[in-house]
């Protein structure tokens, strides 16, 4: 079957190539996967900045969605047709994120997505919701779950709250949609003026271009009149996160799931002088998932999908993702 392998660091070495079908355990799934989503971390898994070290070669991509094709004659959660998608971390179903659940990633410690077919464990996958396409539901697993996760669970999001949202990614517009469900108010960011006339057409109240304002955390403390806000999607990392400890509020929550924005010097005197609450968010557990499609369902939420890439334009699509110049998310069709 048809696959693309990391087996050296770099977009220009991600290649296709045959590979051997799946073997198929007794509870194990066999999808043919229709379609993937990228994320910043299949990004730096290419080009090796996420592990060095990490072993070769890798089928990459943790978000896929499809159709099962066969079953393993003890499997019962599936049938032939059933469309699904393969949870984020396999091993984690519910409960408490450990050491062996964080050590079964798609796309990092297994096998991921960009390939024809994929075998799974049946308590790796859930349901698409049914009004989705393969393309909408390969945006869930990483991107929605986490932004999920980070509000709704990390969070505890309550109606009339503050959050604010760094830049127009997937993660990011997941939680604007989100919060908006809850009844919360959003501010997101952006260094282009375009993408923030989009977001505000997708509910977020208030915006801020960070390339004209670099002091975009005192332009939160402005809108929410120097309280601060109750929640950050924190993507950028040490680059950002000194500004974000700055525009959350007294006992502020801020969710930590990325480090697009690099390197920077960090003060943790903001941490306890303001009570912060900053808490690593690691996508989220299959029962996450599925709580989450309830609402997606509910809500008639649809992903935003910037491009899609046919499978042979698998460089391109990667190379669209490195430029930042996408809002949402980028599919690539299999």
């Amino acid at each position: 079957m048809k696959a693309y392998q990391i087996t050296q660091f770099g977009i220009a070495n991600l290649a296709a190539a045959d590979i051997e079908l799946p073997q198929l355990g007794p509870r194990d799934v066999m999808l043919r996967l229709r379609a993937t989503s990228l994320n910043y971390r299949d990004l730096m898994m290419v080009e090796g900045t996420y592990n060095p070290k990490l072993k070769l070669p890798l089928v990459p991509f943790s978000d896929g969605a499809g159709e099962v094709v066969e079953i393993g004659n003890e499997v019962t959660r599936w049938k032939v047709g059933d469309r699904v998608c393969p949870i984020f971390m396999q091993g984690w179903v519910d409960g408490e994120l450990d050491y062996a659940k964080s050590k079964t990633t798609l796309g990092g410690d297994l096998d991921g997505c960009l390939r024809e077919l994929a075998a799974f464990n049946e308590e790796g996958l859930v349901r698409i919701p049914d009004r989705l396409s393969f393309e909408e539901a390969a945006c869930l697993p990483c991107a929605a779950v986490t932004a999920w996760n980070a509000l709704m669970v990390s969070g505890r999001l309550k109606k009339g709250e503050t959050v604010l949202l760094q830049g127009t990614g997937g993660v990011s517009l997941f939680a604007l949609t989100f919060a908006k469900l809850a009844g919360a108010k959003a501010i997101i960011t952006s260094s282009s003026n375009e993408k923030l006339e989009r977001a505000r057409s997708l509910g977020a109240d208030d915006v801020i271009n960070y390339r004209e304002r670099q002091d975009w955390d005192s332009v939160v403390l402005e809108i929410t009149n120097k309280r601060g806000v109750d929640h950050i999607i924190e993507v950028g990392g040490a680059g950002t996160l000194q500004q974000s400890m700055r525009a959350a509020k007294i006992d502020g929550h801020i969710a930590v799931i990325g480090v697009v924005a690099g390197s920077g010097s960090i003060s943790n005197v903001p941490i306890f002088m303001k009570a912060l609450r900053l808490i690593g968010v690691f996508v989220g557990s299959r029962k996450m998932f599925e709580d989450m499609n309830d609402a997606i369902t509910r809500a008639d939420v649809r992903p935003v999908v910037d491009r899609t890439f046919p499978f042979d334009q698998v460089q391109s699509a990667v190379e669209f993702m490195k430029s930042g110049a996408h809002f949402g998310k980028i599919v690539v069709t299999i």
